[in-house]
Protein backbone atom coordinates (compact mmCIF):
# COMPACT_ATOMS: atom_id res chain seq x y z
CA UNK A 1 0.00 0.00 0.00
CA UNK A 2 1.43 3.39 -0.81
CA UNK A 3 1.40 6.41 1.19
CA UNK A 4 -1.62 8.60 1.24
CA UNK A 5 -0.07 12.30 0.92
CA UNK A 6 -3.68 13.74 1.71
CA UNK A 7 -4.27 14.99 5.25
CA UNK A 8 -7.51 15.39 7.45
CA UNK A 9 -8.64 18.98 6.83
CA UNK A 10 -7.22 19.22 3.49
CA UNK A 11 -9.01 20.57 0.61
CA UNK A 12 -9.60 18.29 -2.36
CA UNK A 13 -11.86 18.14 -5.43
CA UNK A 14 -13.57 14.51 -6.57
CA UNK A 15 -12.82 13.27 -9.87
CA UNK A 16 -15.04 10.23 -10.87
CA UNK A 17 -18.38 9.33 -9.66
CA UNK A 18 -21.72 11.33 -9.19
CA UNK A 19 -20.05 14.07 -7.55
CA UNK A 20 -17.26 14.14 -9.50
CA UNK A 21 -16.13 18.18 -9.72
CA UNK A 22 -17.09 18.78 -6.57
CA UNK A 23 -14.97 20.17 -3.93
CA UNK A 24 -14.57 19.27 0.19
CA UNK A 25 -12.64 19.37 3.20
CA UNK A 26 -10.93 16.01 3.87
CA UNK A 27 -12.76 15.03 7.32
CA UNK A 28 -10.95 11.76 8.06
CA UNK A 29 -8.02 9.51 6.52
CA UNK A 30 -8.29 5.56 6.62
CA UNK A 31 -4.54 4.54 5.45
CA UNK A 32 -4.88 0.90 5.58
CA UNK A 33 -7.74 1.49 3.31
CA UNK A 34 -6.91 3.40 1.21
CA UNK A 35 -9.66 5.77 1.47
CA UNK A 36 -10.68 9.25 2.79
CA UNK A 37 -14.24 10.60 4.47
CA UNK A 38 -14.41 14.06 2.43
CA UNK A 39 -17.37 16.01 4.39
CA UNK A 40 -20.86 16.67 2.47
CA UNK A 41 -19.32 14.46 -0.24
CA UNK A 42 -20.63 10.89 -1.46
CA UNK A 43 -23.52 10.89 1.06
CA UNK A 44 -25.56 7.65 1.56
CA UNK A 45 -28.83 7.13 3.21
CA UNK A 46 -29.03 4.69 5.99
CA UNK A 47 -31.92 3.34 7.71
CA UNK A 48 -31.97 3.15 11.16
CA UNK A 49 -33.96 1.62 14.25
CA UNK A 50 -35.83 3.30 16.67
CA UNK A 51 -33.53 3.60 20.13
CA UNK A 52 -35.10 5.38 23.24
CA UNK A 53 -32.59 7.71 22.66
CA UNK A 54 -33.01 8.38 19.09
CA UNK A 55 -36.07 8.33 16.57
CA UNK A 56 -35.97 6.25 14.02
CA UNK A 57 -36.01 7.00 10.03
CA UNK A 58 -33.59 7.86 6.74
CA UNK A 59 -30.45 9.15 8.12
CA UNK A 60 -27.60 10.43 5.48
CA UNK A 61 -23.98 10.03 6.49
CA UNK A 62 -20.55 10.27 4.20
CA UNK A 63 -19.16 7.24 2.53
CA UNK A 64 -15.51 6.61 2.52
CA UNK A 65 -14.14 7.22 -0.83
CA UNK A 66 -10.97 6.19 -2.45
CA UNK A 67 -8.07 8.89 -2.25
CA UNK A 68 -7.11 7.92 -6.10
CA UNK A 69 -11.21 9.24 -6.95
CA UNK A 70 -9.58 12.52 -5.54
CA UNK A 71 -6.73 15.33 -6.55
CA UNK A 72 -5.37 17.75 -3.82
CA UNK A 73 -6.87 21.31 -4.17
CA UNK A 74 -3.85 23.69 -4.16
CA UNK A 75 -4.22 26.78 -2.29
CA UNK A 76 -2.16 29.01 -4.06
CA UNK A 77 -2.69 28.17 -7.49
CA UNK A 78 -6.41 27.08 -6.85
CA UNK A 79 -5.81 24.06 -8.86
CA UNK A 80 -6.11 20.34 -8.59
CA UNK A 81 -2.82 18.76 -8.38
CA UNK A 82 -0.78 15.84 -7.07
CA UNK A 83 1.85 16.33 -4.33
CA UNK A 84 5.33 15.53 -4.42
CA UNK A 85 7.54 14.73 -2.08
CA UNK A 86 7.48 16.51 0.88
CA UNK A 87 3.83 17.80 0.48
CA UNK A 88 4.50 19.97 -2.76
CA UNK A 89 2.25 20.84 -5.53
CA UNK A 90 3.15 19.66 -8.67
CA UNK A 91 1.79 22.20 -10.59
CA UNK A 92 2.98 25.46 -9.11
CA UNK A 93 5.71 24.02 -6.82
CA UNK A 94 4.36 25.56 -3.31
CA UNK A 95 5.07 23.52 -0.26
CA UNK A 96 1.54 22.82 1.38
Amino acid sequence: MQKIKIRKGDKVKVLTGRDRGREGEVARVFPSEGKIIVGGINMLKRFTKKTQKEPGGIVEVEAPLSVSKVAFLCSKCKKASRLGKGRICKNCGAKV
